[in-house]
């Protein structure tokens, strides 16, 4: 047995386990359901609310409210009063539960997970078949979740800390540079950097048409505009070139040809440019990754990243959990010199690569 393997259970602590892992899969529903109806909004902040109050406060049926507050209080989202049937969200869950540009509101995630459910006959298909799945080939719960799950964090870390943290690049944006968004979707971080940094030019890049029209309606609903074009095209086939910074979100893992894309980038910056690589936290081997986030991050590189990849030419695989060496080693063989981990956070590593 690898010494780096949790330890074997009894069948009756395993079946506890997997109990708990129904019931937390099973509220997830609930989880998304009292978000859509405003539920953790309405007791975020207000203190020890009845079932009717709060009821009363969303517009909803009571005795359906009490049912679901129930259900949060046996799984510890929300905390009982007996004496006076009171339940109240604790100001430390609300971050995670009911505050939207939180960078740990995590309740987007479950409509990650309703996509699979949605899609599950695909992934079984693959299983079979070895083929792939097309980003667009997913059920649109995707696209919406890992929009509102990756933004917070972005809004948060993006200009703060990761741009911050590589060498001169903060600077030449803040001056005016020119930046790609390789793989941006729905534009989340491309209009935070055009935000943030108006003397730069910023383009939007990514394959799938369906994400650049939400990304261009996006944008004018931000307000920026002017320094920010989208542009459908392929990690490997945009023309524009001399970018001072380059940067790939929480994408490159989902390539067929991830050094191939590497390469084009690195063929697309100036001499002195950057690459900026977000990419799922991780470290190096399976052994070092058995913890919650690497588990989550796992089932998502199943159904999403590496079918994803195995759709395109090339069809490396290397899935959501590659860690820092071989993340490294995709850029060194696109020909980078230098390349760090400028970053990390609990569910992402950030890396910088210089010519």
């Amino acid at each position: 047995m690898n010494i780096h393997s949790p330890i074997i259970q009894t069948t009756e602590a395993f079946t506890g386990q997997v109990v708990t892992d129904v019931a937390a899969a099973i509220s997830g529903v609930m989880t998304t359901i009292g978000n859509r109806l405003g539920l953790y909004k309405a007791m975020a902040g207000a203190g020890p609310l009845t079932s009717a109050a709060l009821a009363e406060a969303t517009s909803l049926h009571e005795r359906y409210v009490r049912e679901w507050l129930n259900n949060q209080v046996a799984g510890g989202y929300i905390i009982f009063q007996p004496n006076g049937g009171l339940y109240e969200l604790p100001d430390a869950y609300a971050p995670v539960l009911a505050v939207d540009d939180s960078p740990v509101f995590l309740v987007p995630a479950l409509e990650v997970c309703a996509s699979l459910w949605h899609d599950r006959e695909k992934i079984e298909n693959v299983f079979r078949t070895g083929e792939g799945i097309e980003w667009g080939n997913h059920h649109e719960a995707l696209y919406c979740g890992c929009e509102a799950l990756f933004k917070p964090g972005y809004k948060e870390s993006l200009v703060a800390d990761w741009i911050s943290s590589l060498t001169g690049v903060e600077a030449k944006l803040a001056k005016g540079a020119k930046v790609a968004d390789v793989g941006c979707g729905h534009g989340a971080s491309a209009i935070i950097l055009a935000e943030a940094f108006p003397n730069s030019t910023i383009y939007g890049i990514d394959g799938h048409q369906q994400s650049i029209e939400t990304a261009q309606v996006r944008a004018i609903k931000a307000g920026v505009g002017g320094n920010l074009k989208f542009e459908q095209a392929l990690a490997k086939d945009y023309n524009e070139h001399d970018f001072d910074l380059i940067c790939f979100m929480d994408c490159l893992h989902d390539m067929g040809d991830p050094i191939g894309a590497a390469r084009h980038a690195f063929e697309a910056l100036k001499d002195d440019g950057t690459l900026l690589l977000v990419e799922p936290a991780a470290n190096d081997g399976v052994e070092n990754n058995i913890n919650p986030v690497s588990r989550m991050y796992y089932a998502a590189s199943t159904g999403v990243c590496t079918p994803c990849s195995l759709s395109q030419e090339v069809r490396e695989g290397l899935g959501a959990q590659a860690g820092p060496g071989q993340l490294v080693s995709v850029l060194k063989a696109a020909g980078f010199g230098t390349v760090n981990v400028a970053a990390r956070t609990p569910f992402n590593i950030i890396l910088e690569a210089r010519k």
